[in-house]
């Protein structure tokens, strides 16, 4: 279960530029949620992000993770139980490596805290059996840089290194929009089927607002810094977009 209290954060307080990011942001995530996210550009989406992942200090409130008080720790040991995706596939992964060697680091990392990219016979079988679920003939792909993959390919290969040893928490920061809408269509089928095999709780953030609402099984709706609307169960599902836009500014 991931928590947040009260939750502030204010860039700059004090000055000119100060800017008031988050306010006040109370929410509680409960185990097996998935959670789509909405808002305007500077809504505060991606500043939640930062909170969870601890890449950037909250200025007041504080951030629980399975009654665990990590409000003030530090990102890198966050990272052993919380996995993100970013917009553009390149991120999260190393281009002149292979894709084994991608995977064997995401592995070596979450199962022992450090980082190795020695692949094992073992590993490669390991890997070859998880990527062959993902139907896109990356298994056979192993050995070849994963810069030279398509973008759908290698956002698939990182979104699988994010699942290898399931995170208790998956931040989705906009991980299609960088992509052709066929590849988008495919990740984000992909998603939903780690998702629900691997029982992961997520988060995702999207601009899409088709994909919001037919994805998840929760909906937050970010404005200036707060939640405004939160929807789940019948209530989401029964949503449409017309019923959306007038809390969510595009």
């Amino acid at each position: 279960m991931l928590k947040l209290e009260h939750v502030s954060v204010t860039f700059h307080p004090g000055t000119q530029l100060e800017k008031k990011a988050l306010t006040d942001v109370s929410v509680t995530i409960h185990d097996g949620d998935f959670v789509t996210i909405l808002g305007s550009n500077g809504a505060g989406k991606s500043t939640f992000f930062n909170v969870i992942a601890g890449k950037i200090p909250v200025t007041s409130g504080k951030v629980f993770l399975d009654e665990e008080d990590i409000t003030e720790q530090k990102e890198h040991i966050r990272a052993r139980q919380i996995g993100r995706l970013f917009q553009n596939p390149a991120m999260g992964t190393a281009g002149e490596l292979s894709v084994e060697e991608n995977l064997a680091l995401a592995y070596s990392h979450s199962q022992r805290g450090m980082f190795s990219r020695a692949v094992t016979n073992a590993d490669r079988e390991f890997f070859a059996e998880h990527l062959k679920t993902l139907d896109m003939g990356l298994e056979d792909r192993l050995k070849t840089p994963i810069g030279l993959l398509s973008g759908g390919q290698r956002q698939a290969v990182a979104l699988m290194m994010a699942v290898l040893n399931p995170p208790k928490i998956l931040l989705l920061d906009e991980h299609t929009a960088a992509l052709d809408p066929k590849s988008a269509h495919k990740i984000l089928e992909i998603t939903n089927q780690l998702i629900k095999q691997e029982q992961i709780t997520a988060l995702m953030i999207t601009h899409n607002m088709k994909d919001a609402l037919e994805n998840g099984s929760r909906l937050l709706i970010f404005h200036d810094g707060r939640i405004t609307k939160d929807f789940s169960g019948a209530e989401k599902s029964a949503l449409k977009p017309e019923d959306v836009i007038h809390f969510y500014e595009v």
